[in-house]
């Protein structure tokens, strides 16, 4: 009984997990730590929400290289590279710090994500327990 209860709680926080990835639109403005840059890039064609792509990396440790990203409203897809053996994801919350949606958790691998949003400010972060404490989480704004 005791090792069935076992593996429902590692399989809950396994599945917790994975549910906790976000996604982030971004774009880098320039205020950057590091060179690696953010960026948008329009999405074409009609429809009504233009939105755009964000491009987000982690080259080391538990930080993303963009602290700051910019794109324009609509549905924006996050892709997000994360280029270190520890695992991140990329999650996104309005002002009121609600998940709006984000990544898988991934190791040393690449994930995307679309969310729709509306212009405003943003904030994008790692989910992964403590990496947001450590300072992993920047400001999207949305025209």
């Amino acid at each position: 009984m005791k090792k069935a209860s076992v593996l429902l709680v590692a399989i809950a926080l396994a599945l917790f997990g994975l549910a906790a990835c976000g996604d982030d639109d971004d774009d880098d403005d320039g205020g950057d730590e590091t060179a690696a840059e953010a960026t948008t890039t329009e999405a074409a064609g009609g429809g009504g929400g233009a939105g755009g792509t964000v491009e987000l990396t982690t080259s080391e440790g538990v930080s993303y290289d963009q602290k700051s990203a910019e794109t324009t409203a609509g549905t924006i897809t996050i892709n997000y590279d994360n280029q270190v053996d520890i695992p991140h994801d990329v999650i996104v919350e309005d002002e009121g710090g609600t998940n709006l949606g984000g990544t898988d958790v991934i190791t040393a691998s690449s994930a995307s994500t679309t969310v729709d949003l509306q212009p405003g400010t943003y904030t994008f972060y790692c989910d992964v327990p403590g990496h947001r404490d450590q300072g992993m989480e920047g400001t999207l704004t949305v025209k």
